[in-house]
């Protein structure tokens, strides 16, 4: 889903609203609708993110209902206009499994609550197989999933290695594939250094 979004989305589309933009994908019903609660948005620090939800209408890619600051809504009612979200999606309960994984992955970064570090982190950690905290890819289409210029992604990489998110990282000149060790749960990571 990152790497389809990362050609549907407007390349000026912000890291908050490419969060946004994969929960609605990764939560839609059948009838390209969503009902995002208003808890995720607070949990990846977005809430209100009027700008992020004013991106994604001018690029039309979705139609959302958004509560008044007054309102007891508990959610934000998206009507998704994007009608090759239907080609790319699993069955729905897989997604709903994807959407839940990349609220915590994203969540899980503390670092100035940042919408960019947030979207990084779990871009890496989509591409990190599981049980395991080494993972490689193009360092291109990584940067392109978020949105980035490429020397823009590896900046947010040092930061988030600086953070403790991240152990090590380097770019294979000759391939430009990117390595990477995470950090491990509970630890600073298995070689605590950053290299390029």
């Amino acid at each position: 889903m990152l790497n389809y979004l990362a050609s549907a989305l407007p390349t000026e589309t912000s890291p908050a609203a490419r969060l946004i933009a994969l929960q609605c994908a990764l939560r839609m019903n059948d009838s390209a609708q969503v009902r995002l609660p208003l808890g995720v948005l607070r949990s990846l620090r977005l809430e209100p993110a009027t700008d992020s939800w004013r991106d994604l209408h001018q690029a039309r890619w979705l139609c959302a209902t958004l509560p008044a600051s007054h309102s007891n809504a508990r959610a934000v009612v998206i009507q998704l206009l994007d009608v090759g979200l239907f080609a790319q999606c699993p069955a729905r309960p897989d997604r709903l499994a994807a959407a839940d994984w990349a609220l915590r992955a994203a969540c899980g970064i503390r670092m100035g609550c940042a919408p960019f570090s947030q979207l990084i982190a779990m871009c890496i950690k989509a591409h990190t197989a599981p049980e395991s905290t080494h993972g490689t890819a193009e360092v291109d289409q990584l940067a392109r999933e978020c949105g980035l210029a490429a020397t823009d992604f590896t900046d947010a990489l040092d930061q988030l290695t600086a953070a403790g998110h991240i152990s090590s990282w380097s770019v294979q000149s000759a391939s430009g594939d990117l390595y990477w060790t995470l950090t491990e749960p509970g630890g600073r990571g298995c070689e605590g250094t950053t290299r390029r």
